[in-house]
C-alpha cells in the first residue's frame, strides 16, 4: 500500500515535470529562441553593465531631482495602501464568516476582493489611462485597487483566524454587533492587519516604479527618461536610490512588526 502511494506520487511529479519541459520546449520553438546564444550572451551583458551602468560624478548632479521623485513615489505608495486598508477593513468585516451580516454580503465582498486582487497593477494602469491619462492620479488608483483587493482578502483571513473565539464569547453575553466589532474583532486583529498593511506598502513601492513608466510620473518616469536618453550612468543612480529606499523601508517595517507582534 505504501509502495503504491510513493509510486503514484513520483508518477505525478514526473508528469508535471514532463509537462513543464514540453511547454518550455514549445515556447522555444514558437519564439525561435536561440538557447545557446542566450546563455553565451550573459558574460557580455555583465561586462556591459559593469562598464556602462554605474553612477558618475556628473550623474550625481541629478540626485536632488531623483530624490524628489522618489519621495513622491513613496508618499503615493503609502497613501494608496493606507486608504485602501480602511475600505478593506469594512469589506473584510462584511466578508468574514465570523462577522458577516448576511452570507450574500460575504460572497459579494469576497468576489470583489478576488476581482481587484487578480487584476495586475500594470493592467489597472492601462485601463485607467483611458480615463485619467498620464497623471499621478492614474498611478494612485492603480495601486489603490490592487491594495484594496489584496488587503481585503488578507483581513478576511485574519479575522477568521484570530477573532473567532472572542466573537463567540461576546455573542454569548448578548453584545451587539457593533460592540463585537469594536471590542473584539478590531483589537484582536489590529497587529496582524498592520503587518499586512506594511507589507502592502513595500509591494506598492516596487510596483510604483513600473507604474511610473506607464503613467509618466514618479521615479519610474525619471528612470525611463534617463534610460531612453542613453544616460545610463544617471539611470543606474535611479536604480540604486530605489534599492536603498526599498531596503530602508523594509528594515523599518520589520522593526515595527517585531514591536507590535
Amino acid at each position: 500500500m505504501q509502495v503504491n502511494f510513493f509510486f503514484k506520487k513520483r508518477l505525478r511529479a514526473l508528469l508535471v515535470f514532463a509537462f513543464l519541459v514540453s511547454v518550455t520546449y514549445g515556447g522555444i520553438m514558437i519564439t525561435e529562441y536561440d538557447v545557446i546564444k542566450g546563455f553565451s550572451s550573459i558574460p557580455m551583458a555583465i561586462s556591459w553593465g559593469v562598464t556602462n551602468f554605474f553612477p558618475t560624478t556628473d550623474s550625481f548632479e541629478h540626485l536632488p531631482k531623483i530624490l524628489i521623485s522618489l519621495w513622491e513615489t513613496i508618499l503615493l505608495s503609502i497613501g494608496s495602501a493606507t486608504l485602501a486598508s480602511l475600505f478593506a477593513l469594512f469589506f473584510a468585516i462584511l466578508g468574514s464568516n465570523t462577522t458577516t451580516i448576511n452570507p450574500f454580503f460575504a460572497t459579494i465582498c469576497r468576489f470583489i476582493a478576488t476581482l481587484f486582487r487578480n487584476i495586475d497593477v500594470a493592467v489597472w494602469s492601462m485601463i485607467l489611462l483611458f480615463s485619467f491619462g498620464q497623471s499621478a492620479l492614474t498611478g494612485y488608483f492603480a495601486l489603490f485597487f490592487v491594495s484594496f483587493g489584496f488587503l481585503t482578502r488578507a483581513f478576511i483571513e485574519t479575522i477568521d483566524e484570530v477573532s473567532n473565539s472572542g466573537v463567540e464569547a461576546l455573542r454569548a453575553t448578548g453584545a451587539s454587533y457593533i460592540s463585537i466589532v469594536i471590542h473584539s474583532v478590531i483589537p484582536s486583529s489590529a497587529s496582524q492587519m498592520l503587518s499586512w498593511l506594511l507589507f502592502m506598502i513595500e509591494t506598492n513601492i516596487r510596483s510604483a516604479t513600473l507604474i511610473g513608466i506607464l503613467t509618466g510620473t514618479g521615479i519610474g518616469f525619471v528612470f525611463d527618461l534617463y534610460y531612453k536618453s542613453v544616460d545610463y550612468n544617471t539611470a543606474s543612480l535611479v536604480v540604486i536610490a530605489i534599492v536603498i529606499a526599498i531596503l530602508a523601508l523594509e528594515a523599518a517595517s520589520n522593526y515595527v512588526r517585531r514591536v507590535i507582534i
